[in-house]
């Protein structure tokens, strides 16, 4: 839906030559993009220090084609004021900062500045009400496969430049408002700010998978398009740093806009939360029997955690106090023990005391830890870090199973009983799949009271999104998925070894946890699950799918961390996340992640049955 400003035109005059719909037409690419135009026509409705905002005197009641334009130059931002009427020639421009985002249409270098008349009421476009809503699934019409589909970068939007549907697509439906002021409604927070201000919302219009916490979870076949971020203030002021997922702000108006690889808002001024979201943060509702029949697992990307880490406090305090100091963790992101200096250590041995001690000194429960230093340089993560995958251990309830550590380079099998080579030890640690990536580290284990018979463990940290991942707005459709050709490859090494064990044993006792750095829809989680035979235990226990999160990225929770087991452990089985940090602000932020944490009945593991499983 278009508004009309009827009283606009009578006071304005004649039609422009060309008007602020004809140049950003039905498509994403302006028709008269590199074209002069002139006797352009609009009411000046914000400026901002490199420009000014026009709305169309003459709507032409198609929801394709926005109504608004951006005319970048400093000098015409002193000739004009907010409701202006006023008429300009200038040539149409595209622009972007990076090959990788999508264009944004604008007037540049205007000239022949005309103020036609002044003092118009401008009243914003009501999100939803005065527009149509926001679609609440799909992105793009070119997102073949869906939002994640595998192979990636398909299609560009900036080559394809496909008709707007802004009733089926959300990067349509913010294109076809481009340049518009409108006032989002009952706004609130899905993310926290970033460093500069930034912070996702959602408001008053149809929304999927609200959690909890306020924010909105990614579901199967949904990114939540429907979420925007809000950008810099118009006025110059900054939006506040120190909020959180969840808080509600209330009505924002301001230009919609595109920048640095995502529509945004930009609003007239700062926002301020009117009303903060619960800091209520759950503890684990479970806790060990202490024997085969309960052991306790947990799963914590802990941040790049050092022997000096600030967060030690923080992370002793979450094991302790809300995780219930579970018997075994399995922990990612451990550095060496000089922590981010690169200095040719490797060992993670004084990081892992250093967390260890204080769980002691905290709550008086004692844990062991065991690791695989990898090889200088060759596992990834922070720079001179070495982040590898440890385990932490209560040595009064399991321990390793016929234990015989493996070095870094030492390739672990499966051997007859079934057992391990080496226990600890990394699976296949040459294979080209690991380049610059942690590799799993397996284990076995016995429950100090119970039956004796072990249990295995693989402990993993795939190959991670950032350093080339794009926009879920940008121009590459599908967006591009980094790394997503290594984490399938993983994915398969990591489930043949897996499926070695249950072939031997199809009882077998078998936990995979860890940072898998994908979601489960995309394709390397289904290929694990298709060639290892395990199961997710999120499915088993009935997590809802708007509490499956672990991570918050951009709008969306989500689920990176994951814990799957064989068929054999899932009678009793009890799970659950502990939404500890992700809705937190930056400053009160201990892991980046938040924890998980199970408890199962390891006593029934190990019978003879066996069973044929693929292993390609």
């Amino acid at each position: 839906m278009k508004t009309t400003v009827a009283t606009l035109l009578a006071a304005a005059g004649s039609a422009a030559a060309v008007t602020i719909s004809e140049i950003n037409g039905n498509k994403f690419i302006s028709p008269y993009n590199g074209t002069q135009v002139t006797g352009v026509e609009g009411l000046v409705t914000a400026i901002e220090k490199s420009g000014i905002f026009l709305r169309s005197t003459e709507p032409d009641q198609d929801d394709r084609t926005s109504e608004g334009i951006y005319v970048f130059n400093k000098a015409i931002r002193d000739k004009v004021h907010v409701g202006d009427v006023i008429t300009l020639d200038g040539k149409v421009d595209e622009y972007r900062s990076s090959a990788l985002y999508s264009y944004l249409t604008e007037i540049t270098s205007p000239i022949n500045v005309v103020v036609k008349s002044s003092n118009h009421t401008v009243k914003p476009l009501i999100l939803g009400v005065d527009t149509l809503s926001p679609p609440t699934s799909d992105f793009s019409s070119l997102d073949v496969g869906g939002i994640f589909g595998v192979p990636n970068d398909v299609n560009r939007i900036s080559v394809v430049n496909p008709e707007l549907e802004p009733t089926k697509y959300g990067l349509d439906f913010w294109e076809s408002l481009v340049g518009q002021l409108v006032t989002l409604k009952d706004v609130v927070q899905v993310s926290r700010p970033n460093q500069y201000g930034d912070v996702w919302v959602r408001g008053g219009w149809k929304v999927t998978g609200i959690n909890e916490h306020g924010g909105v979870t990614m579901l199967d076949g949904d990114s939540n398009p429907e979420t925007l971020v809000i950008g810099s203030p118009l006025d110059g002021t900054s939006n506040p740093d120190d909020t959180k997922m969840g808080d509600t702000i209330g009505d924002v108006t301001g230009i919609i806009y595109n920048a640095f690889g995502f529509y945004r808002i930009l609003p007239l001024t700062a926002i301020s939360p009117i009303k903060s979201a619960s800091a209520d943060a759950p503890g684990a509702s479970f806790k060990s029997e202490g024997n085969c029949r309960g052991i306790t697992f947990a799963n914590y990307n802990a941040r790049n955690l050092g022997p000096e880490s600030k967060t030690i406090p923080g992370i002793t305090s979450q094991i302790v106090d809300k995780m219930l100091s579970p018997d075994l963790i399995f922990l990612q992101e451990v550095l060496d023990g000089s922590g981010e200096t690169d200095d040719g250590v490797v060992s993670g041995e004084k990081t892992l005391q250093a967390l260890a001690a204080s769980i002691e000194s905290a709550s008086g429960v004692v844990y062991n830890y065991t690791e695989i230093a990898p090889i200088d340089k060759q596992d990834g993560g922070v720079p001179g870090g070495n982040i590898r995958q440890a385990y932490l251990y209560r040595p009064d309830i399991v321990e390793l199973y016929q234990p015989n550590q493996g070095t870094a380079g030492d390739v672990n099998e499966v051997v007859d009983g079934p057992g391990l080579k080496y226990n600890p030890g990394r699976i296949d640690p040459a294979n080209a799949a690991w380049t610059n990536s942690r590799k799993p580290l397996a284990a076995a284990w016995k429950a100090v009271k119970g039956s004796g018979k072990p249990f295995f463990t693989i402990n993993v940290h795939q190959a991670s999104k950032s350093g080339g991942s794009s926009s879920v707005h940008g121009d590459a459709r599908p967006p591009i998925n980094s790394a997503v050709d290594s984490r399938i490859e993983q994915a398969k090494i990591t489930a043949a070894f897996i499926a070695q064990i249950l072939e031997k044993d199809a009882n077998a006792g078998v936990i995979i946890a860890g940072d898998f750095n994908e979601f489960t829809q995309v394709e390397p989680i289904q290929v694990f699950l298709e060639k290892s035979g395990m199961l997710d235990i999120e499915d088993i226990v009935g997590i809802p799918a708007e509490e499956r999160y672990t991570y918050l990225f951009d709008m969306n929770s989500q689920a990176l961390d994951h814990v799957f087991i064989s068929p054999g452990l899932q009678k009793g089985a009890q799970y659950e996340h502990l939404h500890l940090n992700t809705w937190q602000n930056y400053d009160d932020q201990v892991s980046d992640h938040d924890p998980s944490v199970a408890k199962l009945n390891v006593c029934g593991c190990g019978s003879k049955k066996k069973r044929s499983l693929a292993l390609n």
